[in-house]
């Protein structure tokens, strides 16, 4: 038994969850892929998949190896690109999970860009707020957008991520200006539940206080709270990646600017314990090249 081919194809039916789809990918017929992960569970003595007439799925022992199986293959990949020089041609699977509305307004012309420019790169994008175990869902990456990171996360920093606090002009003919953070409690505010829902962060003399507010609309997208406070039922704080645009026409109009929101770090944030393969790496410096340092939405907006 070639191990090392059998490990490769044991990945890719893992992925694909599917011989006959494997045994097309290779061309070869699917008993031939059968007979390597056969070979492959009586070398190791355990057995990888639990296979039914509708569908294949990983044991527990299967899902374990399968990350070791990724990660030795990764090593040898990058060991070869490494020896082969920079202008190897990068082939191979990226799968990153990433904030859904900053990766629907400016992550996916990026990634098409990218998809298009390496053409034998696999990219699986997950669109989600939700935060990730990345082991566990075998992601390569993940953009997070946070003020605090966990010494142990191994991240690399892309952009900054600011904040504005925004109403229509319609809302605040109706309901007044607010002056001041602590004024919140009388304004229907829009609140993203996957934050402090009940209280929004601003710099008093520099220093980070929390102000209570009060929540009308509650949802765990800030699409809809965008789209809520064009509609005049409102004060949202947002990402300036999604009011920026709106801000300038007019549409939306910047609050409290004497009480600036603080600035996150929008990260991206790798598995802790597996090597990050060079198309990994060349994908975070793409990213990296066209997001930073000063985030192209951000450039030309008074906030303050």
């Amino acid at each position: 038994m070639d191990r090392l081919a059998a490990m490769q194809a044991f990945v890719r039916v893992a992925e694909a969850g599917s011989f006959t789809a494997v045994a097309d990918q290779m061309n070869v017929a699917r008993s031939a892929v059968t007979r390597q992960i056969a070979a492959l569970e009586a070398h190791l003595g355990v057995k990888l998949m639990a296979r039914s007439t509708r569908r294949l799925s990983l044991t527990s022992a299967g899902a374990t190896y399968l990350e070791q199986c990724r990660e030795i293959l990764d090593r040898i990949g990058a060991a070869e690109g490494d020896l082969a020089g920079e202008g190897q041609t990068l082939r191979g699977a990226i799968r990153a999970t990433v904030p859904l509305s900053f990766g629907l307004l400016h992550l996916t012309p990026l990634i098409l860009e990218f998809a298009q420019a390496h053409p034998d790169i696999r990219i699986d994008v997950d669109f989600n707020d939700r935060r990730v175990n990345l082991i566990e869902e075998g992601m390569d990456l993940a953009l997070r957008i946070t003020d605090h990171l966990p010494d142990t996360t191994v991240a690399r920093r892309l952009t900054a991520c600011r904040f504005a606090v925004v109403a229509s002009p319609e809302y605040l003919r109706r309901h007044g200006t607010p002056r001041h953070p602590d004024e919140l409690t009388r304004h229907a505010c829009l609140a993203y539940s996957l934050a402090a829902r009940g209280s929004w962060v601003f710099l008093v003399d520099g220093q980070a206080r929390q102000f209570e507010i009060a929540s009308r609309l509650t949802a765990n997208n800030g699409n809809a709270l965008h789209e809520a406070s064009l509609r005049g039922m409102g004060i949202a704080y947002q990402p300036t990646f999604m009011v920026a645009d709106r801000i300038r026409d007019g549409s939306l109009v910047p609050l409290l600017k004497a009480f600036p929101t603080p600035a996150v770090d929008m990260c991206a944030v790798f598995p802790g314990n597996r090597f990050v393969p060079r198309r990994v790496r060349t994908f975070v410096d793409f990213l990296a090249s066209r997001l930073g340092p000063e985030p192209y939405w951000d450039r030309g907006l008074a906030l303050e």
